[in-house]
């Protein structure tokens, strides 16, 4: 799973690098393997496996939700009763208004105190400190949707950089789980650890998956062992943009985890911060 992380300003060896094929979990179906095909036509593929599925996602020269709905496309296929799940479970978030009452823009983001993957104390004022910065809630090493976005965030580190912004990545993980993601991705910025989805849940985005979630996807993942709790409590994936006054300029709020900002917003929006 462990790759070498990013040594340097991303150019365009490094966004390879970014892209490189990374393990899934076993109950995923093992290492991912080289197509031999551009991405373009190994995802019109419908032969392939979930892992080449997502290979493909990942070295595929689009914006971040076309990327996505590779994958959503691949479980789809392969998997219509997990999709089907899926849908009902983003259906029932969307009724609840899962995420609405986060943060807002205008709105002061809420200080943390979080161990990074080294286990070092990070604090929200310590980030602003440096300059605006980019706060984004992952779900999960295992889950792909977080992999591309990570990926993603990676690819575009040196502007981040340029532009004087901070990123750190949340998630509600252990801290050998966090670390692995971030050596697999090549990220610079840290992972911070959300145990217990405790910030997650005071920014009001923490939910259940429910109990048919918990049962398929109990199937091939150990989220209690990941997480070292039973709760199947998960973040819905949100990014926060944040001045260096610590007031929200943007935010990116979607029950539905098989979408994400897109990184062109992204830096679109840091560009307005201050």
């Amino acid at each position: 799973m462990e790759h070498e992380p990013l040594a340097g300003p991303m150019h365009a060896g490094h966004r390879n690098d970014a892209r490189k094929a990374w393990q899934l979990p076993r109950d995923f179906g093992g290492s991912l393997r080289a197509t031999g095909e551009s991405a373009e036509m190994a995802v019109d593929d419908q032969a392939m496996t979930f892992e080449q599925s997502v290979q493909a996602a990942i070295e595929l020269d689009a914006p971040l939700n076309e990327r996505l709905a590779v994958v959503a496309a691949a479980v789809r296929r392969l998997n219509s009763e997990f999709a089907d799940a899926v849908d009902r479970l983003v259906e029932r978030l969307e009724r609840q208004g899962a995420g609405a009452m986060a943060p807002s823009p205008g709105e002061p983001m809420p200080g943390f105190l979080l161990p990074d993957e080294e286990g070092r104390l990070v604090s929200l004022a310590e980030i602003l400190a440096k300059g605006p910065a980019v706060i984004t809630f992952q779900r999960g090493h295992w889950c792909p949707y977080c992999r591309l976005n990570a990926i993603g965030i990676v690819e575009v580190q040196r502007q981040i950089s340029e532009l004087g912004g901070q990123v750190v990545a949340i998630i509600p993980e252990r801290r050998r789980f966090a670390k692995a993601m971030k050596t697999a991705v090549g990220a610079q910025f840290p992972f911070l650890i959300d145990m217990d989805n405790g910030y997650a849940l005071s920014l009001n985005l923490a939910i259940w998956v429910g109990a048919e979630m918990e049962r398929l996807m109990g199937l091939g993942l150990d989220v209690p062992n990941y997480q070292g709790n039973s709760s199947w409590f998960l973040p819905i994936p949100a990014t926060f943009i944040v001045g260096t006054d610590g007031i929200i300029t943007h935010r990116f709020v979607d029950p539905d985890y098989r979408r994400r900002m897109d990184i062109d917003d992204l830096i679109a929006s840091l560009k307005l911060a201050r």
